[in-house]
């Protein structure tokens, strides 16, 4: 019963010791255009036309641009679209926070079904991207 105490005590102990790399702290805002659905880039679509039922977050890069999608998946009528709330850059990720928003209150809504998603071209950075 003795050993079991020490044994738990130590794995109690050892639960403390984890490492964080990096502080996470934000060092810019990016500057980024939120693109219409003609001017993604072809292979960009033909991803987002493949997933766009079900939530998803996709990145892509090509000549010097990333590209960051974020889709909410199928949504039963109109009026939802997406906000970019903030995109900003720490030492280790990008971070992109973006938000559904549904119909307005008293909008007219079609009864179909709709598949709310967000493109952002920003310039092309070596970082992991991080949906918040």
């Amino acid at each position: 019963m003795f050993l079991g105490a020490v044994i738990f005590v130590i794995l109690c102990l050892m639960t403390g010791c984890v490492t964080k790399t990096g502080n996470g702290q934000k060092l810019r805002d990016i500057e980024f255009t939120v693109l219409d659905k003609d001017t993604i880039p072809k292979e960009l679509a033909a991803q987002i036309d493949g997933r766009q039922t079900e939530a998803f977050f996709l990145t892509y890069a090509d000549q010097g641009c990333l590209y960051i999608a974020k889709g909410y998946g199928e949504r039963p009528t109109s009026g939802y679209s997406v906000e970019v709330n903030a995109l900003y850059e720490t030492e280790d990720a990008v971070h992109v926070h973006t938000n559904l928003l549904g119909p307005e209150k008293g909008e007219e809504t079609k009864d179909a079904a709709t598949f709310p998603y967000v493109v952002i071209q920003l310039e092309y950075i070596e970082k992991e991207v991080l949906l918040d």
